[in-house]
């Protein structure tokens, strides 16, 4: 699960260690390089990272409070205050995880879950989900997207159809009429 904020740092410091030393540098010196000063550091590397070459460079998050699987400050469950996530229940549900503010200093007590279940319809799902994401005082725009990752959730979840079966054309066709 993400790290718990300590009450004496900020989440901004945080990120600027997580994230990299210098943010002028370029994708390729990412993996370990200095600063101005000479001093050596980790660069733009957590345990939540996943890098890929396609597309330019592209960075996803494996950060469970990371609604969008986006590498930025603006996702990162583990760097802010107050985080949403949304996970797969095994029952066919859906399980939210909310991060609190009171006690960041003790892990077992800074993570509520709420579950919803498989037998839930989907509709119901996402307004407990909405409502949970903006009226419990949490971040606003995190609303849609906890919506979206719950629909792509339930979707995953439905059962899957059976091919049918192809449709003879032409001779084919003739020739199972003729033999039936």
């Amino acid at each position: 699960m993400a790290s718990p904020a300590l009450p004496n740092i900020s989440a901004d410091l945080i990120w600027e260690i997580v994230r990299e030393c210098n943010p002028s540098a370029e994708p390729e010196a990412w993996t370990r390089r200095t600063n101005a000063d000479g001093e050596t550091c980790a660069g733009n590397n957590n345990s939540f990272l996943v890098k890929s070459n396609c597309a330019g460079g592209v960075q996803f998050s494996r950060d469970p409070l990371n609604l969008t699987n986006k590498n930025s400050r603006k996702h990162a469950g583990f760097v802010n205050d107050k985080a949403i996530g949304v996970v797969a229940n095994e029952k066919g549900g859906v399980t939210v995880i909310s991060k609190k503010t009171a006690n960041p200093t003790r892990p077992a007590q800074t993570f509520v879950k709420a579950t919803y279940g498989g037998n839930k319809s989907n509709r119901k799902s996402y307004k407990a989900v909405a409502n949970q994401a903006a009226k419990s005082g949490y971040r606003s725009d995190l609303r849609s997207a906890a919506v979206e990752r719950v629909s792509a959730i339930r979707r995953t979840q439905l059962p899957v159809k059976a091919d049918p079966e192809p449709k003879l054309r032409g001779n084919k066709a003739k020739k199972a009429a003729e033999s039936s």
